[in-house]
Formats: structure tokens, C-alpha cells, sequence
């Protein structure tokens, strides 16, 4: 078994991948009479594929034990899909390259508390995966015909760890 260990979501390490979703960068700017503060347009949302469209959700997510033993990703043709935290605890994302005959080797990282992330259509991901309990999202992605959604088994599992102190 391939152990992986995460590393922090940051936007650099993670633009490979997706879009990171948090308060964080520089486009923002006050609205609503300066009453509030807008962090704008923080993921590409795609929708493609006949009758396409985007859907909100909300999904509660069940911890997994760790070493996480990841032996399936999925990913998804036709849309994106943003994971949004609904509580400040941090979560797992796991994300693959394409290889030659599928996923690559998994990459894995550790949100920051708040911190959400946005698959790109096509990108091959983990499972959600919340971290010591259940957690809330919203999430963001494609409604509409067709299979948008391809899974893949690993031959042989991958070990995920997280970071020493962060569970």
C-alpha cells in the first residue's frame, strides 16, 4: 500500500487541481451599504451536457477513520462540483491527475477551518471526507441528463494520513 500524507490547502499547491473557496485573496470589496463585505467570484461553476444546469445542495458528511484506506475516486464529466464547509472544522480533499488508463497517483490535503474547494469538471477526487465528526456542506455542481458521474477502483488501496496533531 502507497502512503500519502496531506499537506495544507493553499491556493498555490492546489490550482493544479481546482479552485480553493475561502475569505482569503484579493477580490473583495464592500456592498450593501458597506454592511457587508463580498469575496467575489472564488470558483469556475460548469454545467455542460444536455440540459445542463447548476444545483445547491446541502450534504452532511460522516467522518472516516484514519489512515484513510482510499480505494475508489470519482469524477464527474459534465460539471464541477464545490464542497463548502458549513462549520470551521477542516476536511480532507484527495484529487488525481489523469494517468495513462485513469486516476494518477492521489494527492491529499488538509483544509484550513472554512476553507472549501471546487473540482473542475473531469478531475478525478476522493469522497467527501470530514475529519473526527460530521460536517455540513453546501455544495455546488451540475444537474441535468446524462451519466455525470465515473468511479474508479484502485487495484491496490492507497493509505491517506493526516498530518501529525491534526486529528
Amino acid at each position: 500500500m502507497t502512503r500519502t500524507v496531506a499537506r495544507p490547502l493553499t491556493r498555490e499547491n492546489f490550482a493544479e487541481f481546482g479552485d480553493v473557496i475561502d475569505m482569503g485573496g484579493d477580490n473583495h470589496y464592500p456592498i450593501n451599504g458597506g454592511k457587508a463585505e463580498r469575496y467575489h467570484d472564488l470558483a469556475t461553476v460548469e454545467a455542460q451536457g444536455p440540459n445542463g444546469r447548476v444545483l445547491i445542495s446541502m450534504v452532511r458528511g460522516t467522518p472516516c477513520d484514519f489512515p484513510l484506506k482510499l480505494t475508489m475516486v470519482e469524477r464527474h464529466p459534465f460539471g464541477s462540483q464545490a464542497f463548502i464547509p458549513l462549520s470551521p472544522r477542516p476536511f480532507l480533499v484527495v484529487v488525481c491527475h489523469d494517468g495513462d488508463d485513469g486516476p494518477g497517483e492521489p494527492h491529499a490535503f488538509l483544509t484550513a477551518p472554512g476553507q472549501g474547494v471546487n473540482y473542475p469538471r473531469n478531475r478525478w477526487h476522493g469522497v467527501l471526507t470530514p475529519i473526527g465528526e460530521a460536517q455540513d456542506f453546501l455544495v455546488v455542481d451540475r444537474g441535468g441528463d446524462g451519466a455525470n458521474l465515473e468511479e474508479c477502483h484502485f487495484s491496490q488501496a492507497y493509505e491517506i494520513h493526516l498530518p501529525d496533531g491534526s486529528q
